[in-house]
């Protein structure tokens, strides 16, 4: 397991060398905790430490970065595999998804409209500065048949410029930063990809005086994994291809294969054989999203750990001084709710039309919402400069 050292850490410490990791050298932002020594070693099937010189290294990272020694948990792919609906096509209900198992009047009430509450909101960010998180899929852009084809609209795009003109904006992701790039086209974004291991600042540089000179360049506390992750994609492609809808995707650091046009019947014949592949590798973990299954590296760093590196990036170390706000609509954005829940600051927002377990505060029903939201946010900005 991955001790956390005691010793001393010189305030300036280098998050990450340059020639291994293809990084600005940047000093760690002062604050708690200012970093730790992490190593990042192999584990055989029983989560003990192996001896795969590929995947060993010494690293410097910040204090977030963990190993996670667990292998994927499959208890929840094993009890929903069956029974499997009728229903065929790509709106097929998905066995994958949290249970329902609340009406939207009660799970309302505990997640109320950010709309209906922006002044509460807003009244919350007083004093302090606004960092916005978006997710994308369903989030910024609709869920659609074909991952390829989602397409943020003109209208959204102008909205999250006009945000990030007001507030330091990142798009937090599980799709690869490179792809979410072609889709968002803004380059005054952070861009975190592969659910937060692929992390790049703004191609235009800093707008905000206070992140001057601390701009993170480029993150990948995972880019040992690049040779397993690009192996193991090669079998996916090759085992999936007898699932007819079935699509993998390459997202740099962690790959998904989604199932939203599969057969429903097929939806067990698939999962089981993604999961007998993943099974062969212990470096690899196994996760769930939106009627995708997703392969990630067993380093402990997602959504939730790249949402505290980029606030101590960004120079917000001090708890009281920052107000996040992330917006996301998956899974695997529950780790960043999570966060912001322990850290009891900022505001974190679900879309959602329909009810789901999350520890989110707020709600948003679709991305229409999410745009207006932002527009809100815009004008609440003129408001207070004026």
């Amino acid at each position: 397991m991955l001790r956390k050292t005691k010793e001393e850490e010189p305030k300036n410490q280098l998050l990450m060398s340059m020639e291994n990791h293809k990084m600005t050298v940047m000093p760690l932002p002062k604050g708690r905790n200012s970093s730790i020594q992490a190593f990042i070693p192999a584990c055989d099937s029983t989560g003990n430490d192996g001896d795969n010189n590929n995947i060993t290294k010494k690293l410097s990272f910040s204090k977030h970065l963990h190993f996670d020694v667990c292998k994927c948990n499959t208890t929840w792919l094993k009890s929903t595999i069956s029974p499997f609906p009728t229903q065929r096509g790509c709106n097929a209900v998905d066995p994958f998804a949290t249970p329902h198992n609340k009406n939207y009047d009660q799970w309302i009430i505990q997640h109320p409209s950010a709309l209906e509450n922006f002044k509460e909101i807003v009244a919350a960010s007083k004093g302090k500065s606004i960092v916005m998180f978006l997710d994308y899929d369903g989030t910024l852009s609709p869920i659609v048949d074909n991952p390829d084809r989602a397409f943020m609209d003109d209208e959204m795009r102008d909205a999250v410029r006009e945000v990030a003109s007001c507030f330091p904006t990142a798009i937090v992701t599980g799709r690869s930063r490179d792809k979410v790039y072609k889709f968002v086209k803004l380059e005054e974004l952070y861009y975190a990809g592969s659910h937060g291991m692929d992390i790049q600042g703004p191609k235009k540089g800093p707008k905000f005086a206070k992140i001057k000179e601390k701009t993170v360049l480029l993150f990948q506390p995972a880019s040992k994994f690049l040779p397993l992750i690009r192996e193991v994609y090669k079998l996916l492609v090759e085992r999936t291809k007898s699932t007819p809808g079935a699509k993998v995707e390459n997202n740099k650091f962690c790959l998904s294969v989604h199932f939203r046009c599969v057969d429903p019947q097929k939806w067990s014949s698939l999962a089981e054989q993604v999961n007998a592949i993943i099974k062969e590798y212990p470096n690899l973990r196994l996760t769930r999203g939106r009627k995708v299954l997703e392969i990630r590296p067993i380093i402990r760093w997602d959504k939730g750990k790249a949402l505290e590196f980029l606030l101590e990036s960004l120079g917000f170390a001090d708890l009281h001084s920052v107000f996040p706000i992330y917006i996301g609509d998956d899974q695997s954005d529950e780790d960043a709710f999570k966060v912001l829940q322990y850290r009891r600051q900022g505001a974190s927002i679900i879309v959602s039309k329909s009810p789901k377990e999350t520890g989110a505060s707020y709600s948003l029903r679709e991305p229409a919402e999410v745009m207006k939201f932002l527009h809100g946010l815009v004008e609440s900005n003129k408001v207070t400069v004026n």
